[in-house]
């Protein structure tokens, strides 16, 4: 009796060893990507997410490859979004008109129910409907969001007027509420990360004053690096 008791012990202690390093293994597999955009005006902290894998490895490629080094935030809209990632803008004049530019691809798109258009939330510029009915992302541009706060009423019928299909969970819903966002891009461009540091630095560049074409007047130019561990 006692030599069984010690084996069962002894099984016990190898399936929760097992469990533990599987667990680990888990842990360590679901970890997030972090990227740092380096603004002239303040630095922002970027997790991308790894159910968005396609966009997720591009974001890092282009990033490690140097693509938005001197880059421009180059479309600015208070209470929208600031869009940033047009190759044209590192060498662009004071008058140039920017958002054109791209990598000469574009990205499959990932649409998450879970992840949706609130304020810092990073999400993938594209090319509209007409021309692009698979709503596929830009090779290179992106947007972070600026947004507003929307009422439940308000989220209900803009649902309704886009005949929109999804399901607000009771958490985003109140994200909408209390924080604010873009609700009426959900499903129609790929969010594959959000802002987890700098929250402050978004709302100064959509503060900044921009020309008729939504480009800020004084360049903001940025630098984006992975943050290596």
């Amino acid at each position: 009796m006692k030599t069984n008791k010690l084996l069962i012990i002894a099984v016990l202690a190898v399936v929760l060893a097992a469990c533990g390093a599987g667990s680990k293994k888990s842990n360590d597999m679901e970890k997030r990507t972090q990227v740092k955009i380096e603004t002239t005006m303040g630095d922002i902290v970027v997790e991308l997410y790894n159910e968005t894998p396609k966009h997720r490895d591009n974001f890092i490629k282009l990033a490690k490859e140097g693509v938005y080094d001197s880059t421009l935030f180059h479309r600015v809209i208070k209470a929208f979004m600031i869009q940033a990632g047009d190759p044209d803008s590192k060498t662009a004049n004071d008058t140039a008109q920017l958002g054109g530019g791209d990598v000469g691809y574009t990205v499959p798109a990932e649409f998450v129910p879970q992840f949706f258009h609130k304020k810092g939330a990073l999400a993938a510029a594209r090319q509209g409907d007409a021309v692009n009915p698979k709503k596929e992302s830009s090779g290179s541009q992106f947007y972070i969001v600026h947004g507003q706060k929307y009422n439940e009423q308000q989220l209900k019928m803009m649902q309704m007027q886009r005949k929109s299909t999804i399901e607000y969970t009771p958490e985003q819903i109140e994200t909408y509420k209390t924080i604010g966002g873009t609700p009426f891009l959900d499903n129609d461009y790929t969010v594959f990360g959000e802002v987890v540091e700098g929250l402050d630095v978004i709302d100064k560049i959509a503060a900044v004053q921009c020309d008729r074409n939504n480009r800020p007047v004084a360049d903001v130019k940025m630098k984006i690096s992975v943050i290596e561990e």
